[in-house]
């Protein structure tokens, strides 16, 4: 096709598009129509679904290798010739109606238009419902409720229910200006102890709070500041690769399955000598160290083929591990996209035992899992006390990682077309091995006594804490703001990821993912190169104003432990101010 036959689009054409259920995307200047591919997508469909309406370039260049990069034109049905403004996206409460374009005189009113006017904290509507935008034609309507919303009207990805509420209204720019009046903080109230007070209050007012400080901490988010950020990180993105940092050290693999094959030596070994005990705490440790290699593949980081690294990673993750491969990469795919966020991101997503989020205090919905996140009287009773309690419940995490892998196979959540279409009954089978060689041939009929297997179950499940724990302590501590959609790729990467500074001699026990920042901003990275990355990574933050948060592991779990302590201090006066409330609160 030559370049003269190629459509342009307008904002309101694609706007329409979108109305109209496709799933459409932005990458450089191409519009892409995606929506025949969801189905298929290795990645999962949530992972699409968040990047619906947005110029997802970074996203795509990151996440994706050569190959895929190149057979992208393969979805391009037109192209745009003007700098795109991003879309919210559906599954994140965007609702928009065909044929509702904006006039220049509307779009100036509404530009002069005060925000005081247009927002209002104690209606019960979604700010979705209002209108802030000046480049875009979403359904707003005063008097339109989320309940009232058309099924025309909600795109491809939209939740199933009316029930996602975007704290940002709708294609709404944060500016230092404006900060005040989407995020209001109200200090007097907090201090007449004898006022009675929405509870509700109280939490948006403390949530308000670290938004505003996120902010201040940023660079700017309008287009202009974060288009240069971008065009730094794909400097920096170019200087990774022409540096070679993307070429796998397999010899470093060698070394891993030496070490991993060592662990489950040592564990039969003692098995056989009837030393339980040890022979527990290896089988731990060896799974604690096949989750990097999973890892590694999952993202297609090691030799970049991507039904060899994926054959690789459900061998050892199914089959020696227990855990779904194809279900921790739908997850962990919308945790990079939408990382920190309440709403969508799984990973922060653990109620009734943590919340890293005040916002979880509000019965939220999930569109991750398609179902509301009850605050209900056991998250009441357990987060008060959740900083007590997240060494011990991080023991039992693989449990909960089980019952998760059989749902996601069970239910057929990965791809059923496509390459990936096989995935799903190799894993059936891998998880079916595993629970027979482990549960059966190891557990059952190796070790002696009822009492014997319990503590042999539960010191290898046990023994495996310390991934857990270095999992969410690279993004408890950090930032849970939603800050709109003109936030850059780099910029929420860098906002809400901790890195962990340990000597080189101590990688092999963080499996070198204690480098979480840099991860996030390359995920097909080799884990083995991303010390080697640092000093880049370091030098782009200082450039482009971002803050890089590195500490030391004892200092991270300080800084976790106090974060879940500051929400459980909350969660306590929401408790308190509730038992004084008169008012309907759900």
């Amino acid at each position: 096709m030559g370049s003269d036959s190629v459509k342009v689009f307008s904002r309101d054409q694609i706007i329409d598009l979108i109305a109209d259920g496709k799933a459409i995307v932005i990458y450089k200047n191409y519009v892409l129509n995606v929506t025949s591919w969801i189905p298929k997508h290795p990645g999962g469909d949530k992972a699409v679904y968040h990047l619906v309406g947005k110029d997802a370039t970074d996203e795509m260049n990151a996440y994706h290798c050569d190959e895929t990069i190149l057979s992208i034109p393969n979805w391009k049905i037109g192209k745009i010739d003007f700098y795109w403004e991003n879309l919210l996206p559906p599954i994140q409460g965007g609702i928009y109606t065909k044929g509702s374009s904006t006039s220049k005189k509307d779009k100036k009113q509404g530009a002069t238009e005060s925000l005081e006017n247009k927002l209002d904290y104690n209606s019960s509507l979604s700010s979705s419902d209002v209108d802030l935008s000046t480049s875009s034609s979403p359904l707003s309507s005063s008097n339109t409720s989320l309940n009232d919303i058309p099924e025309s009207n909600k795109g491809i990805g939209y939740p199933k229910v009316n029930a996602v509420k975007p704290v940002v209204p709708q294609n709404t720019l944060v500016t230092e200006e404006n900060k005040h009046i989407l995020f209001p903080v109200t200090e007097e109230f907090i201090d007449k102890k004898s006022t009675i007070i929405n509870p509700k209050d109280l939490m948006k007012n403390y949530d308000n709070g670290l938004t505003q400080q996120d902010i201040q901490h940023l660079p700017s988010l309008d287009y202009k500041t974060q288009q240069h950020l971008r065009d730094k990180y794909a400097e920096l993105h170019e200087t990774v690769i022409k540096n070679g940092f993307y070429q796998c050290e397999y010899s470093a693999y060698v070394r891993e399955i030496i070490k991993i094959s060592s662990l489950f030596l040592y564990s039969f070994s003692f098995l056989k000598l009837e030393y339980y005990f040890l022979s527990a705490l290896f089988m731990g440790m060896a799974w604690h160290q096949m989750t990097f290699i999973a890892h590694d593949a999952g993202h297609v980081s090691i030799t970049h083929n991507y039904q060899f690294d994926n054959l690789f990673g459900m061998v050892i993750a199914d089959w020696f591990g227990g855990l779904s491969l194809g279900w921790w990469k739908r997850n962990h795919n919308v945790h990079h996209l939408i990382t920190n966020d309440p709403s969508h991101d799984p990973d922060i997503q653990h109620l009734p035992f943590f919340a890293v989020s005040v916002r979880l205090f509000d019965n939220l919905y999930s569109t991750y899992y398609d179902r509301f996140l009850w605050f209900d009287k056991a998250a009441q009773i357990l987060l008060p006390f959740q900083n007590y309690m997240y060494y011990p419940i991080l023991c039992f995490g693989r449990f909960n990682l089980y019952f998760l892998s059989w749902s996601h196979l069970i239910k057929g959540e990965g791809p059923r077309h496509g390459k990936a279409a096989w995935f799903r009954y190799f894993e059936l089978a891998g998880l079916s091995f595993f629970f027979f060689w482990f549960f059966y041939l190891v557990v059952y009929k190796s070790v002696n006594g009822g009492w014997n297997r319990f503590n042999y179950i539960l010191v290898s499940h046990v023994a495996t804490m310390m991934v857990h724990v270095q999992i969410t302590l690279s993004h408890f501590a950090m930032s849970t703001s939603d800050l709109g959609v003109s936030e850059s790729f780099p910029s929420r990467q860098i906002r809400t990821t901790m890195d962990v500074d340990c000597p080189e001699w101590f990688d092999f026990f963080h499996g070198g993912l204690q480098f979480q920042a840099i991860h996030h901003l390359f995920p097909r990275l080799p884990r083995h190169n991303f010390r080697r990355v640092q000093p880049f990574v370091i030098k782009f933050c200082e450039e482009v104003g971002l803050s890089y948060s590195i500490y030391g592991f004892g200092e991270g779990n300080e800084l976790v432990i106090g974060k879940l302590g500051d929400i459980a201090k909350q969660c306590s006066i929401l408790l308190d101010a509730t038992k004084k409330y008169e008012g309907d609160l759900y």
